[in-house]
C-alpha cells in the first residue's frame, strides 16, 4: 500500500510514517517546515519528502492519504484530494484502525510531561523485556527513534488533546481506546482550538469514557481540574499519583538528602518505600512523570523494582533539557518548554541543579496559544527564576513582547531577528553560564548559530 502523509515532519505524523514503513507500506510525505530530529529520522528511513502542499504530489495516486492537523481547506493538495475522491483519513484514525486495534494500548495524556512520561514508560517496558511498540512526540536517547511497531501486544502512545484534522475536531486521543491511561495534568492550552479550560476537560472526559472497566486510569491526584473531570463520570479503576502525596494518591515520592534537584528520590507505594530512583533527569515535574510511568508499567505487569532499575538507565530525550554544547564552560541546553507552567518547572529544575550559577533563559513564543497572547501575563512570573532573559519578538507575533521585557527589567531584552539574537547573546555570555533555549519549533537554527558564535568568540 502506498501511504502519502501530509504534514509528515510533525512529530506525530512522522512517527506514523515510521510505523507504516515498518509495517511494509510504501511511504511518502510532504511538509513545509523540516528540522531535526524528525527530518533526520525520515531521511534514515528512506522516506521521500516533498516540499510544500501542491496538488502535483498526488500523482501517482496514493492508496490512502493521511491528513495531518496542520492541513486546512484551501490548500491545493487538500482541494485536489477532495475533488478527485482520493481515499483519505486522519493520522489517529488510520493508526487506531491499522496498528492499535488488537493491542494493549497505554496512552499518556496531559498538558505537560506527555513526551517524557511516554518515553519513560516505553523504556521501562523495554528494559523489562516486554519489547513494546510506541509512538512518542520526541526521540528518547535509549531508542534513537520516535516510533516503532514492537514485538509484543503492548503499545505506548503519547495521547495529544490537540484536534485530529480539519474534518475531525475531536482530540486525537479519543481514537486510541487505551486499556491503561495516564492523566498527567490539565491546564488551558491550544487557545486556537478550545475556548476555555472547560472545553479541554470535556475532551479529557471523552477519553475517560473510552477506557474499559477492566483497565486502569493513573491520574495526578494533586490536580484539581483532573479531579473535576473524573467527577463527570468514571467507570474504570483509578490509581492516583502525586509527588508530595495527596489523599487519593497511591504513588508518591520522598526527597533524598543532598539531591535538591530530584536526581534521586524514594518511590512510595501507599506510603511504603519501594526503592530509590537515581537517574539523569532533574526537576520536581519529572518525579511526577516517573511516578506515572512506574504506575502504568505496574498495571502492565512490570514490578516496581524493575521500573526503578530501568529509570536509572534512562538517557533522556532529544530537546528535553538536552545539552547541545559546552563552549568554554558555557553550557547550552535545548528544551521544548513553551507553556508558562513548563517554563517555570524547567527553570526550577535547572536552578536546583546549578545553584547560584547564572541561568540565561531564551524563549521563542511560537505555539499558537503563545502567539495569540493568551499567556503573556504569565510569562514574566514563569521566567522569574532566570538571571537573564532573552525574548525573540518576530514581526508577526501579534502582541508586544515589550510588556514582558518591562516586567522583568532590567534583566530582560528582546530581539526581532535570529541572527541579531545569536550575535548579541554570544557577546554577553560568561564562562559558567547555563543557557536554556526554549521553543516548540526549530527556533530558526538559533542553537547552532549561538554555538558557532561562541566558538568564534573564544577561538
Amino acid at each position: 500500500m502506498h501511504v502519502h502523509i501530509l504534514g509528515v515532519c510533525g512529530t506525530f505524523m512522522g512517527g506514523i510514517a515510521a510505523l507504516a514503513k515498518s509495517a511494509g507500506h510504501r511511504v511518502t510525505g510532504s511538509d513545509r517546515n523540516v528540522y531535526p530530529p524528525m527530518s533526520l529520522q525520515l531521511s534514515s528511513l528512506g522516506i521521500d519528502v516533498v516540499a510544500g502542499f501542491e496538488a502535483g504530489q498526488l500523482e501517482p495516486v496514493p492508496d490512502v492519504v493521511l491528513v495531518g492537523n496542520v492541513m486546512t481547506r484551501g490548500m491545493p493538495v487538500i482541494e485536489a484530494l477532495l475533488d478527485r475522491g482520493i481515499a483519505y483519513a486522519s493520522g489517529p484514525e488510520w493508526l487506531a484502525r491499522e496498528m492499535l486495534a488488537k493491542r494493549w494500548v497505554l496512552a499518556v495524556a496531559g498538558t505537560h510531561g506527555k513526551t517524557t512520561t511516554t518515553s519513560l514508560l516505553a523504556w521501562i517496558l523495554e528494559h523489562a523485556g516486554r519489547e513494546p511498540g510506541f509512538l512518542i512526540g520526541g526521540v528518547p536517547e535509549n531508542f534513537g527513534v520516535s516510533a516503532r511497531l514492537g514485538r509484543s501486544e503492548l503499545f505506548v502512545i503519547e495521547a495529544d488533546e490537540y484536534d485530529t484534522a480539519f474534518f475531525d475536531k475531536r482530540a486525537k486521543f479519543v481514537h486510541y481506546h487505551p486499556r491503561t491511561a495516564v492523566l498527567n495534568n490539565l491546564e488551558f492550552d491550544h487557545a486556537d482550538i478550545y475556548a476555555d479550560v472547560s472545553a479541554i476537560q470535556r475532551q479529557f472526559h471523552h477519553l475517560v469514557r473510552t477506557v474499559p472497566g477492566t483497565g486502569r486510569i493513573l491520574w495526578n491526584a494533586a490536580d484539581a481540574r483532573l479531579r473535576e473531570t473524573l467527577a463527570m463520570g468514571c467507570w474504570t479503576p483509578l490509581a492516583g499519583f502525586a509527588r508530595a502525596g495527596a489523599d487519593d494518591a497511591r504513588w508518591s515520592a520522598r526527597a533524598v538528602p543532598d539531591a535538591e534537584d530530584f536526581s534521586r528520590f524514594v518511590v512510595l507505594d501507599a506510603g511504603r518505600p519501594r526503592g530509590t530512583v537515581e537517574w539523569s533527569l532533574i526537576g520536581a515535574h519529572n518525579v511526577e512523570n516517573a511516578l506515572a510511568a512506574i504506575a502504568a508499567a505496574e498495571h502492565a505487569g512490570v514490578t516496581v523494582e524493575e521500573a526503578i532499575a530501568a529509570l536509572g538507565a534512562f538517557r533522556g530525550i532529544a530537546r528535553r533539557m538536552q545539552l547541545r554544547a559546552d563552549v568554554q564552560g558555557i553550557r547550552v541546553y535545548d528544551d521544548f518548554a513553551h507553556h508558562p507552567t513548563a517554563i517555570a518547572t524547567t527553570l526550577d529544575g535547572l536552578r536546583r541543579r546549578v545553584g547560584s550559577r547564572r541561568i540565561v533563559a531564551v524563549l521563542e513564543p511560537r505555539s499558537n496559544t503563545m502567539r495569540l497572547g493568551v499567556h503573556r501575563d504569565a510569562l514574566a512570573p514563569a521566567l522569574a527564576d532566570a538571571d537573564e532573559v532573552w525574548l525573540y519578538a518576530p514581526p508577526d507575533l501579534g502582541w508586544s513582547i515589550d510588556e514582558v521585557v518591562r516586567a522583568l527589567a532590567p534583566r530582560a531584552r528582546s530581539a526581532a531577528a535570529i541572527g541579531e539574537l545569536a550575535a548579541n547573546l554570544a557577546k554577553s555570555l560568561l564562562p559558567g553560564d547555563n543557557v536554556l533555549i526554549m521553543s516548540n519549533g526549530g527556533f530558526g537554527g538559533l542553537h547552532g548559530k549561538l554555538v558557532a558564535a561562541l566558538e568564534q568568540r573564544f577561538s
